[in-house]
């Protein structure tokens, strides 16, 4: 028989998602697939939500395993409240675990909570760091390569396109970008945000050769001005670059028309 567990209240945890990434790909032709995360503060996840718990979203074992793993007994996990799809490169997974976790007192650090996460997900976002920006993060292994700078302030406008699908832990099929790492960190100690954005644009660029789909973001980006655009690389999100201060009026307005859904702004980087 199956012990049924009383609920018990919790305060409510929040852990922000992501929103794409900066850079992603391999870091050689024979490399782990890395990227440097685009922090989100404007999605997130919330326990003690109205949503399911993780029990729910996730194969009870995997589930179980994830609660020994924090030292954590049979658990009562809390609702959820999700800002963001499943499968849109925002980092909903990731977050759910990460803040069913906290929400039910589990001390972990991050290195031990990156690897429970990883073993439910086979492939897991940065997001129980609490700067998840600052650092080239091997996905598929949840370990931290290389602490870098935060990028530099900007302002971020986005949205989604196309159908959500959910990473494939085991697809490796990614651009080589160990030639953009040196790039992008110099130019992250410097805070140029537009040889930032002229970077995470390369990556994006390569990204969508190899694996696509077509996305008009290109397009956005030169008849709006932006100093360049990004992309999850295994979702949907895509994003527009941005100096602070800087976003035309109308940017909005001109993704939706471009047909991306679920438009958003927000600040990010820095001390954003």
């Amino acid at each position: 028989m199956t012990r049924q567990m009383t609920p018990v209240a919790r305060p409510a945890i929040r852990v922000p998602g992501h929103f794409g990434e900066w850079i992603q790909g391999r870091l050689g032709p024979e490399g782990p697939v890395v990227l440097v995360t685009l922090a989100c503060p404007a999605l997130g996840v919330m326990a003690a939500g109205e949503g399911p718990g993780i029990d729910r979203l996730f194969p009870p074992r995997a589930v179980a395993g994830f609660a020994r793993a924090l030292g954590l007994g049979p658990v009562a996990w809390p609702g959820l409240g999700c800002d963001m799809p499943m499968g849109a490169g925002a980092g909903a997974s990731t977050a759910c675990l990460v803040a069913s976790a906290r929400a039910m007192g589990a001390r972990a650090e991050p290195e031990a909570l990156a690897r429970a996460c990883l073993a439910v997900e086979g492939a897991t976002d940065p997001l129980m760091y609490p700067a998840p920006d600052a650092m080239l993060w091997a996905s598929r292994e949840a370990r931290v390569i290389e602490d870098l700078p935060l990028p530099p302030p900007c302002e971020v406008v986005g949205g989604f396109w196309g159908a959500s699908a959910r990473t494939d832990p085991e697809d490796h099929d990614f651009p080589d970008i160990a030639d953009l790492v040196p790039f992008w960190r110099a130019a992250v100690a410097r805070g140029d945000l537009a040889a930032v954005a002229g970077i995470a644009t390369e990556s994006a660029r390569r990204c969508s050769a190899l694996r696509g789909p077509v996305d008009p973001m290109a397009a956005l980006a030169r008849d709006l001005g932006a100093l360049g655009h990004t992309r999850a690389y295994t979702g949907t999100a895509r994003a527009l670059i941005f100096a602070p201060g800087k976003v035309p009026d109308g940017a909005g307005a001109a993704l939706a028309e471009a047909g991306l859904t679920g438009v958003l702004r927000f600040a990010t980087g820095g001390a954003a």
